[in-house]
C-alpha cells in the first residue's frame, strides 16, 4: 500500500484555515494536523519547526494581501484605497485581521514591516506623495495606519458603522494634516 503523500501547499491551506478561524492561539502542528485529518509528522517532514511554518504562512498571506486584497483601485488615491481595502479586509475576514495585526502571538514586527514595505512601494511612484522624504512617508504611514486600525477594528466588531465617505474624509483628512505638518516644520 502507498502512502500518501502531503504537499507543503496542502499543509500552509490547512494552517491558514486554522489561523483563519482559530487565530494563532490555535497554530499548532496537532490543530493543523487535525485539519488535514493525518498525524503531525507530515508537517514535520516538510517545515523545519512551527516558527518555519508560521514563516511561510505569513510570507503567503502577505502575497495575498499585496496582490488581491490591498491594491483593489476605488478612488484614485492609493493611500485612500489601501485604507478603505484593509478597513474591508478587517470586516470580511475578521478572524484573519484579529490574527494578524491585533493577536500578540499574530505577525505583529513583520506585519508592521510587510505594511511600511507594501505602503512605500504604492507611493514611491505617485506624484501626490513624491516630494516626501523617508522620514515623512514613515510619518504618513504611521498616522494613516493608526487611523484606519481603529476603523478597522472598531467597524469589524460594529462598535461604529460609519458611511465609506467618512471613512474616505477621516483617511483624507489625516493625510492632509500628516501632509500639512510637513510643510510647516520646514
Amino acid at each position: 500500500m502507498r502512502r500518501k503523500i502531503y504537499t507543503k501547499e496542502q499543509i500552509l491551506k490547512a494552517a491558514y484555515d486554522v489561523v483563519s478561524t482559530e487565530g494563532f492561539a490555535g497554530f499548532t502542528a496537532r490543530n493543523i494536523a487535525k485539519r488535514m485529518g493525518i498525524s503531525t509528522q507530515p508537517i514535520y517532514l516538510e517545515f523545519k519547526n512551527m516558527e518555519d511554518l508560521k514563516n511561510e504562512l505569513l510570507e503567503m498571506i502577505f502575497i495575498e494581501l499585496k496582490d488581491e486584497i490591498f491594491p483593489i483601485p476605488r478612488t484614485g488615491d492609493k493611500v485612500v484605497d489601501l485604507g478603505l481595502n484593509y478597513i474591508d479586509f478587517a470586516k470580511n475576514d475578521h478572524n484573519l485581521y484579529l490574527a494578524l495585526f491585533v493577536d500578540e502571538e499574530g505577525g505583529g514586527k513583520k506585519m508592521h514591516d510587510f505594511s511600511f514595505s507594501y505602503f512605500s512601494s504604492i507611493i514611491e511612484n505617485d506624484p501626490q506623495y513624491a516630494n516626501l522624504t523617508n522620514e515623512q512617508i514613515e510619518t504618513l504611514h504611521t498616522g494613516t495606519w493608526v487611523v484606519v486600525t481603529g476603523l478597522a477594528s472598531l467597524t469589524s466588531s460594529g462598535s461604529i458603522n460609519p458611511t465609506q465617505d467618512q471613512i474616505i474624509s477621516l483617511i483624507k483628512r489625516t493625510i492632509s494634516n500628516i501632509v500639512e505638518l510637513k510643510e510647516t516644520t520646514k
